[in-house]
């Protein structure tokens, strides 16, 4: 059995002992400072409880402005938006329809004149135009611009298709491509053979597709051989060569690289 042996020099517990003055000041200072900070979060929100109760209209006008703002989006996106997005789709089903038969018809009269009412509207319904006025901000609004933009080409008005084409929001790898391309089309029309070059180079580079890439960039090629960069028509030439060979423009690429090559 283990033997303690008691401890007579072990205060007593229930002993009152008088702390040192040093400890009493360091409690009395904390107790203090422990009120003081007390005290402070007792201001500090009688304070801020104050402020509310000023300026509690003010408060209550800012959530529910936030609450109206919220529901007024949803309201907009259900009511405004979406039957905005319907109609302008349905207006630009005819207006693209006129355009469509301005494309098959044979005789350069009436189809000059199915372009422009692609344009303009006709027979009740919106052209390209009225859409993208009427419309704006919607996918379709954004489509009429595309749709105007070849409409113009057609015709030969190569300003204004610039101007639409260049409106177009291209964010589809296909039409993107294409919107630049017709750009470029539309430069060189004009003899301004550096914003073509330009514009073939943007519709090659905005996506690759085995059908367009070389489309352009053999329309690149001729452009900067015609402008005397010979090493940077090679350059697209043997890009049509190497990543296209099943394509149209392949099968004569031998040609255009011998005659560079020269």
């Amino acid at each position: 059995m283990a033997i303690y042996k008691k401890n007579n020099n072990r205060p007593n517990r229930n002993k009152h002992v008088e702390e040192p003055e040093e400890v009493q000041e360091a409690h009395l200072h904390q107790e203090s400072t422990t009120a003081e900070v007390f005290d402070a979060l007792d201001a500090g929100a009688t304070r801020t409880e104050d402020w509310v109760r000023e300026h509690q209209k003010t408060i209550i006008g800012a959530l529910v402005a936030i609450a109206v703002l919220g529901l007024g989006y949803l309201l907009y996106q259900q009511f405004v938006k979406t039957p905005n997005e319907k109609n302008a789709a349905n207006e630009l089903f005819f207006a693209q329809q006129f355009f469509d038969e301005a494309m098959e018809a044979t005789d350069p009269k009436v189809q000059d004149s199915l372009f422009k009412v692609s344009i303009e509207g006709g027979k009740g319904k919106y052209g390209f135009k009225q859409i993208r006025e009427n419309y704006s901000g919607t996918k379709a609004a954004n489509l009429a611009e595309y749709g105007m933009g070849m409409a113009y080409m057609r015709l030969g008005d190569y300003t204004n298709a610039i101007n639409h084409l260049k409106a177009f929001d291209a964010s589809d790898d296909i039409f993107g491509a294409l919107a630049y391309g017709n750009i470029g089309d539309a430069y060189l029309q004009q003899k301004n053979a550096g914003e073509a070059l330009k514009y073939y180079i943007k519709a090659f580079e905005f996506s690759k597709n085995d059908f367009i890439t070389p489309i352009y960039l053999k329309k690149a090629g001729l452009v900067a051989a015609l402008q005397g960069k010979k090493d940077d028509a090679l350059k697209y030439y043997q890009r049509i060569k190497d990543e296209f060979p099943t394509s149209e423009e392949a099968r004569t690429i031998d040609i255009l690289i011998g005659k560079i090559s020269q």
